[in-house]
Order: structure tokens, then sequence, then C-alpha cells
């Protein structure tokens, strides 16, 4: 997998998709700063995934966009989608390779050295860590710091992703200690001060 040191950012998709949504999606991903786009729902059935993920894939290929389904690579499969996430608690790397074939597989490896050391054998296209900060996104259960960061870039070439509360603030430090990307959501989709295409315009 190709690191694009202009496009670093790893976007996630709100936990409600509102109604200008795909509107925002769009201007978001013409600022050519986006490399992955991961469809992250937690309460929508399946059938509703399935109609959302349609529009998403298509404004991430016009904008040339990887685009990620978290946690199912069936869903992924049914969306043609260009890989999928998977935490501790999915499916395996090897199952879900079964069901998506080469497509790209990124795997949470919380703050764990071990974890990734694992994700790594199993081939996986990018590792994950986090929360390096407080996020209101998603509840933070691991907290990571920038020494893993450090720790991981002497053993392995494989891509490294960060998450947790990343915003305009911090996103700096963790891009020149080893992250690759950077998995953001809360600070463009629910941002008080600033609309979406804002938010990330400030990302520079």
């Amino acid at each position: 997998m190709r690191v694009n040191k202009k496009k670093f950012i790893y976007l996630i998709s709100p936990n409600k998709i509102y109604k200008k949504f795909f509107k925002d999606l769009q201007k978001v991903l013409e600022t050519e700063k986006i490399n992955f786009f991961q469809l992250r729902l937690k309460k929508y059935s399946f059938k509703h995934k399935i109609l959302i993920g349609k529009k998403i894939k298509n404004i991430c290929k016009k904008n040339n966009v990887k685009f990620l389904i978290n946690d199912d690579p069936i869903l992924a499969k049914r969306l043609c989608a260009d890989g999928c996430h998977l935490g501790q608690k999915d499916m395996n790397i090897k199952e879900a390779r079964k069901i998506i074939g080469k497509k790209i597989i990124g795997i949470t490896c919380h703050n764990s050295i071990t974890l990734a050391k694992i994700a790594i054998k199993a081939k996986a296209s990018y590792i994950a860590f986090g929360a390096f900060y407080s996020s209101k996104t998603k509840k933070t259960n691991h907290e990571a710091n920038i020494k893993i960061l450090k720790k991981i870039k002497k053993i392995t070439k494989t891509p490294i992703v960060a998450i947790g509360g990343i915003n305009s603030e911090n996103y700096k430090n963790l891009l020149l200690n080893n992250a690759n990307f950077l998995a953001i959501s809360g600070y463009v989709w629910n941002n008080k001060k600033y609309k979406p295409l804002e938010a990330i315009e400030r990302l520079k």
C-alpha cells in the first residue's frame, strides 16, 4: 500500500448520516487530502448501509479515495468496496481474506506491539493505534502514545494509522512521529466551530 504524503487523512463517517452529508462529503474529498473513507455505522440495518454505501462509493470513486467498511467484510464484498477495517472483536483476518480476497484489510491494534506483530504476520494492509487523545466519537478504552509509533516503525514498513481525538491542534505531532495516516471523525463532522470543509482545510 503506497503512502502519499499529501493525502494523510483517513476519514471515518459520522455515526448518523444527516441530510447534507453527501454534499459535505463531496466537498471534503475534493480537497485531495483524504486517502481513505471508512463507513462506520453501528445503528443502521444491512439494507440501509447498502443504500448509503452505494452513494458514498460513487463519491469516493470520483475523488480517487479508497472506500472501506468498518467491521463487516460481507458488506464490503456486497458493495465492492476497496476493503474493510477489523477490530479485535471482529472476524479474523484469515476469514475476512476468504470473503474479500486481496483487498485492503486494516487491523485495530489499540496500544499493543503484540497485537501489531500478529497483524503484520497476517499481512494486514495497515495497523491502527489509539486512542492518542480523548475522543467523544468512541469510548476510550486504550491509550496510545508517541513511543509506540517509534517502536513499531523499527519493526515494520506496514503503514500506521493513528486514531483518537485528532484535531488541527495536535495532528502535526503524530505526522512528525511516524504516523502515515490520521483517522479523523468527530473533528470534521461534529465540530461546533467549523463546517466539515473548513475543518479539513485547517489540516495542512
